[in-house]
């Protein structure tokens, strides 16, 4: 799975850079996030079970939720015995939010309140986390490299469409921010593991 995960990780690469010169320096939405958040119903500002998910969801990239969802992965790891992912378990979604942190002055834009927020480090974070748990049921469950890729991209597909909603319905990110954090983090995670393990062994095909 070297190639598909390099491939990914070249493409979310290049992606994000079109969205980060796209919106630099910019401080409101654009057309794609009217239409997204639209298609959304808006932001939800009065207390409903919807706004109650998205806070659920918002909780879990603050650092108590942060540290809780990583320490649970890292554990998880251990018991499979599976080294290298317990390591990048803890790397790579802590590297993906540094990344977003420092890339937010660089690009400069802002949401209403004027707060830097593009790339969303909530979405980064919660995507690294399921890409690894993605990859820790593939290597445990044995997959084929078919069924594996499956599994890991329909991971960071609910995750990352899960804290899309969630950011954008609280208005804390425009979409696109939040696009770009789930981008981000399928750059960092693939490039750190190829690191780990050059060899990306943690999944046969």
């Amino acid at each position: 799975m070297r190639r598909p995960f390099f491939v990914l990780g070249v493409l979310a690469l290049l992606g994000f850079g079109v969205l980060a010169l796209r919106y630099a320096g910019t401080g409101t939405p654009g057309r794609v996030d009217r239409w997204t958040l639209d298609a959304m119903g808006g932001t939800i500002f009065t207390p409903s079970p919807a706004r109650t998910v998205a806070l659920v969801i918002d909780r879990a990239g603050e650092p108590d939720g942060a540290v809780a969802l990583v320490g649970v992965l890292v554990v998880a790891c251990l018991l499979a015995r599976r080294w290298r992912l317990a390591v990048l378990a803890l790397a790579g979604p802590g590297l993906a939010v540094l990344a977003s942190t420092a890339l937010k002055p660089l690009v400069g834009r802002t949401v209403a309140t004027g707060e830097l927020a593009f790339p969303s480090g909530h979405t980064a974070f919660l995507t690294a986390v399921a890409l690894v748990a993605g990859l820790l049921i593939v290597a445990a469950l044995r997959l084929g490299r078919d069924i594996g890729l499956l599994v890991v991209l329909g991971s960071v597909a609910v995750a990352g469409a899960a804290m899309s909603w969630a950011q954008t319905v609280l208005f804390s990110h425009y979409p696109t921010d939040t696009l770009g954090g789930f981008l981000l983090a399928l750059a960092v995670v693939p490039s750190l593991a190829r690191v780990i393990d050059r060899d990306f062994s943690v999944i046969r095909a």
